[in-house]
């Protein structure tokens, strides 16, 4: 429920317009109901305005940074690219892992936060999220005016690499999808099955594998396909760890990639270069970068909660032939 100047003023026992004068630094106002006020804002975590923020009783200078785990390696990039905006605008960086960090996010710790975690669910952000506490997510587009999105396009590179590998003649596919409810995976895979209605392939959801963007779902997946005496002639995992995972498989069995079966990903993680792998890089350090000056900036003031998305691109490696 968002809180407002009339609800401020009710639980003080005082008018709007007192609450306005204190908010907008008036001196027509006693001390004692001044600081009953600043009480009660900091408490429903009530700050409308920029002058209203330099009131607080303390100014964090901090924003907090909340992605689901340490697994996957490209969350380095975004931590460094966000970091190197922050610091250089005067403002601490706090990493957190867990749906707890929502603690965190009130005015006198933080001032704003960027969210990579679907744990942190929509109900919360739009509890958290006001004039006075921005937020950026990079995981999901959100219709809240304190709620910035900026998040990858996923369906045009996934459309190109697929169109690279039907053009190159490969004629079976198998696809290895993360956690269905992402809007990422949701992506991908549609891209991957327009593709191949497009170019009049059949797809069988049974060569579909469920995974959970962890290395080692890949590596179960693959040891599934092994079992199978008809193997798909291309793997396409929706990012690289599975991809990897699933590799390591073919490599301990003696299927040769990509001679036996072709093996693509999807982020560019930091393995995905010398492994050879073919895949769709995510520009993560300008992605965190990004993410952090619009985020400061709404903090300082601006109102900016149009959704951006960034483009990916095409790597091809030797794990497609």
């Amino acid at each position: 429920m968002k809180v407002g100047i009339k609800d401020i003023a009710k639980a003080a026992g005082v008018s709007k317009s007192t609450v306005s004068n204190v908010l907008n630094g008036k001196s027509n106002v006693s001390a004692a109901t001044k600081e009953r006020i600043f009480e009660l804002c900091q408490s429903y975590n009530y700050f409308p305005n920029a002058s209203g923020r330099s009131l607080k009783t303390s100014q964090s200078k901090a924003i907090l940074f909340n992605f689901s785990d340490f697994d996957r390696s490209f969350y380095l990039k975004i931590v460094e690219g966000i970091n190197d905006y922050a610091e250089s605008n005067g403002y601490d960086l706090i990493v957190c892992t867990s749906k707890s960090c929502e603690k965190y996010m009130r005015n006198s710790m933080t001032d704003g936060s960027i969210i990579l975690d679907l744990r942190m669910t929509n109900d919360i952000l739009a509890r958290v999220a006001c004039e006075g506490y921005p937020i950026v997510v990079l995981d999901r587009v959100l219709d809240n005016p304190y709620i910035k999105s900026i998040v990858v396009d996923n369906y045009e590179p996934m459309t190109a690499l697929m169109r690279m590998l039907v053009d190159k003649g490969y004629k079976s596919y198998a696809f290895l999808g993360g956690p269905e409810s992402t809007e990422d995976n949701q992506e991908r895979y549609k891209a991957f099955v327009d593709v191949l209605a497009e170019r009049q392939i059949p797809f069988s959801k049974q060569n579909y594998f469920s995974g959970d963007y962890r290395e080692k779902s890949g590596y179960k997946a693959a040891k599934i396909i092994m079992l199978s005496s008809e193997k798909p002639d291309v793997l396409v995992c929706a990012n690289d760890n599975m991809a990897l995972g699933a590799m390591r498989v073919f490599r301990e069995a003696g299927v040769r990639v990509p001679e036996d079966i072709a093996v693509t990903g999807f982020d560019d993680c930091e393995l995905a270069r010398p492994m050879g792998l073919t895949t769709v890089a995510i520009p993560n350090f300008e992605r965190g970068y990004l993410a952090a000056r619009h985020l400061i900036e709404n903090i300082e003031g601006t109102t900016n909660a149009e959704a951006l998305k960034i483009k990916a691109e095409v790597k091809i490696r030797k794990t497609v032939r």
